[in-house]
């Protein structure tokens, strides 16, 4: 099975960023680090231009099955889930996107 990449798109109030990043900051990635699993992260990001006000995050599977598993155990975490209560209502959207790897070049 190849390696899957996903790209999970979430759109962010107007405002509310500030609030994102202190809540990923001081929970959201202590949960993912504590429970293991940000060990499938490549990273996260914010845009800067074109469609603003977005977090953007990047994450690396073996399979999807394993993808599948991930996302299954993750939202078993209470320390994650605890997390996540508070950030779903700074959130208007959240797109998710499976990316595979071309046959060139380098790949994370």
């Amino acid at each position: 099975m190849p390696v899957i990449y996903e790209k999970r798109t979430y759109s962010v109030y107007v405002g509310k960023m500030p609030e994102v990043v202190r809540l990923y900051r001081d929970f959201g990635m202590p949960a993912l680090e504590a429970g293991g699993f940000a060990k499938n992260l490549i990273g996260y990001f914010t845009s800067d231009t074109g469609e603003l006000h977005q977090l953007i995050h990047l994450w690396r599977f073996e399979g999807d099955e394993q993808r599948r598993d991930f996302w299954a155990r993750l939202f078993q975490d209470q320390d994650f889930l605890a997390f996540a209560v508070q950030l779903r209502p700074l959130l208007k959207a959240q797109n998710n996107q499976l990316l595979l790897a071309a046959p060139w070049g380098p790949h994370p």
